[in-house]
């Protein structure tokens, strides 16, 4: 490399690069970036429409049958790789949306898509052109279907706040969790001076019933600039949810409206509840990940966090396992690593992520052993659980850029118990299904 040109591969030799505020001038480093990573783009994309699938050596079904036959390969490592050779093999659908309201299907830009626990519905934020997010229910029970067609239902509510996280809630029996009535949802400004807003919505307003019969926000409270929230399903802190703030931790209790806050000394930008405990995670901006369990009182000092565990860079997102020994991760460097919380170690790490400074979630399968993260690159990659091996990556169907990060759900089951296997992907106004079968 030399200071001040760049190096045309095509045309074999240098050129000086200019300064990047001269908007006309095609030679910016900004500009050579983005023409190479749309080559890439539109090569891998090539490369999906003539099936050519980077799958680990000699991964076939028929040598996968004929190892099982032998005795070489026990029945759970023979599910696993099945399940990997379904991964490469999934091929892009684009989804019809149909909505009562004309006006409102395709129109918006999709920023975020969560699926229940039972993945019958999927809540949507979606970015409005003058600016602000409106939200969505999308009901999946139409993709079982030959034609894939989902319902998609409007509210009336509309915020002009930036919305950092969502997360689905349940306020029936904790056990009933798996028909999912109501969701939490938290509208967040990026600013620290402006106030966020934290919002308890039901999931009956997306309907399509008489718009009288409609209930109103269930709790709505002003809070500093917010970050996360997360819901918990455990009997002991029944009907509590978390806010991470600047600096703070904020636990509500939503039937009684009591509030306990922790002190942090870095903003909250992931949380999750465990099930078995009422113990809740947290990952900060200084890299930090801490649990607290929600029924001590405060005290003064950092006392009362317990397992700790540290990131180079700033932790985006946490999930759980379901066994709760294990702790998946990811930063503002790239790594997604798992922890065990048991000896506080790092035990395996997902090498291919790409961030730099957005907030990108982790989806975790375990039932299928996968691991799907989207990256700031626009590109979606899926991993082994077992052994961290990269099984595929999937390029965006839309051209690169901040404003068209895909939103990913991936789920045995879309549209419930007797729906159909396969990953969802919700980028610009489009939304797009990975058959899984």
């Amino acid at each position: 490399e030399l200071p001040g040109f760049y190096y045309d591969p095509e045309k074999n030799r240098y050129f000086r690069l200019l300064p990047g505020h001269n908007n006309h001038n095609p030679l910016t480093k900004d500009s050579i970036q983005h023409k190479a990573m749309e080559c890439k783009r539109l090569r891998l994309l090539e490369e999906e429409e003539k099936q050519k699938k980077t799958t680990r050596a000699g991964l076939n079904s028929s040598v996968l049958l004929q190892k099982r036959q032998l005795g070489l390969l026990s029945s759970t490592s023979y599910c696993r790789l099945v399940h990997e050779l379904k991964v490469n093999c999934m091929q892009r659908r684009k989804i019809e949306i149909h909505s009562p309201d004309s006006s409102v299907a395709g129109t918006n830009n999709f920023k975020i898509i969560v699926a229940d626990v039972a993945c019958e519905r999927i809540f949507t934020v979606n970015d409005v052109e003058h600016g602000g997010c409106k939200y969505g229910i999308i009901n999946l029970s139409g993709l079982g279907k030959e034609s894939l067609t989902v319902e998609m239902y409007d509210n009336l509510y509309f915020t002009n706040r930036k919305v950092n996280s969502v997360c689905w809630a349940s306020l029936t029996h904790p056990d009933s969790h798996f028909s999912l009535t109501h969701f939490s949802k938290l509208c967040l400004m990026g600013i620290a001076e402006t106030p966020g807003c934290a919002s308890l919505l039901p999931a009956s307003l997306f309907s399509s019933t008489n718009p009288g019969d409609r209930p109103g926000m269930l709790c709505s409270f002003k809070i500093s600039t917010a970050w996360s929230c997360a819901w918990c399903l455990n009997p002991q802190a029944d009907k509590c949810f978390s806010t991470g703030l600047t600096r703070r931790i904020l636990v509500t209790n939503v039937a009684t409206g009591h509030r306990q806050t922790f002190g942090t000394s870095s903003d909250v930008l992931a949380q999750q509840f465990a099930t078995q405990t009422p113990v809740l995670y947290n990952g900060c901006r200084s890299g930090e990940i801490f649990s607290i369990d929600v029924r001590q009182r405060n005290r003064k000092g950092q006392s009362w966090k317990a397992t700790r565990l540290f990131h180079g860079s700033a932790v985006t997102s946490i999930h759980l396992m379901e066994a709760e020994h294990y702790l998946m991760a990811a930063d503002m460097a790239g790594k997604i690593k798992l922890w065990d919380l048991r000896t506080a170690k790092c035990v395996k790490q997902y090498k291919g992520h790409h961030n730099e400074y957005a907030l990108l979630p982790l989806h975790v399968n375990e039932e299928e052993g996968l691991l799907i993260a989207v990256g700031q690159d626009c590109y979606t990659r899926i991993w082994s659980l077992q052994d961290a091996h990269l099984l595929r990556t999937i390029p965006s169907p839309h051209p690169s850029s901040k404003d068209a990060i895909p939103s990913v759900v991936f789920s045995s089951r879309l549209g419930g118990s007797r729906g159909v296997p396969g990953l969802l992907m919700a980028v610009k106004q489009d939304l797009y299904h990975f058959s899984y079968n």
